[in-house]
């Protein structure tokens, strides 16, 4: 059996992406969960991977890291289907997955993830606005063309929608306002029960920013190498 080694689960948005997609597809693992930003964090991540980040996953004499290499993995090892059958599909998908790996930087600077908060609905920059927009604008196209056998971008859950998981929190936390078609998209993501075995582990973890209010800066600084 496989394991994958994660991080705090209140904040840390790359670990739930192969967990995620993971749970869904029925691949069973342990997990290792070291928390993030204490002093021994690095030391132990190392242990694990030369990257020193997480997630990793250990599938035997196997150690892959970064969340769409698990993701690639996952699905050649354990023959899940982790991407859409469709050619055309699953070229928007793995597109779109790796435009979320490296882009929505404002988004994802500004609302960090964190289960644990709600805050209430704010003038946000230029830049998250249209991060925003972007995201929207990939739910619509994908849903309109690929999504009519599900609630999902591709109609079935796929590495593309884990992708996007912690981005729909984000969206929930920082009460974004959305378009109907996205925000059913958000909310089919957070009502899967398997995001909600997730959260409900996140609101139960000892390593919390324990203030009541706290600045958004500070709660990134909770989850960096996440």
């Amino acid at each position: 059996m496989p394991t994958l080694v994660i991080a705090n689960k209140c904040y840390s948005s790359w670990s739930l992406r192969p967990w995620l997609l993971m749970k869904q597809l029925g691949v069973a693992f342990d997990e290792i969960s070291i928390p993030l930003d204490l002093p021994d964090t690095k030391e132990k991540v190392l242990k694990h991977s030369p990257a020193g980040k997480v997630p990793i996953l250990i599938d035997g004499d196997v150690t892959v890291w970064e969340s769409i290499s698990i993701m690639e993995y996952i699905g050649e090892a354990y023959g899940v289907p982790v991407w859409p059958a469709d050619r055309k599909a699953r070229a928007m998908a793995r597109s779109i997955a790796a435009e979320m790996h490296a882009g929505f930087l404002a988004l994802r600077s500004a609302c960090p993830m964190n289960l644990g908060k709600k805050y209430a609905s704010r003038d946000r920059s230029q830049a998250v606005a249209q991060d925003v927009t972007r995201f929207s604008e990939i739910v619509r196209e994908a849903r309109q063309r690929f999504g009519a056998g599900g609630t999902f971008l591709f109609g079935a859950f796929s590495a593309a929608d884990a992708m996007y998981a912690p981005l729909a929190t984000r969206l929930d936390t920082y009460s974004i306002t959305l378009d109907t078609t996205t925000r059913a998209y958000v909310d089919a993501i957070l009502s899967l029960p398997t995001f909600q075995e997730w959260r409900s582990a996140a609101l139960k973890e000892e390593w919390i920013v324990p203030a009541d209010e706290v600045e958004e800066d500070a709660i990134e600084n909770y989850r960096k190498a996440a």
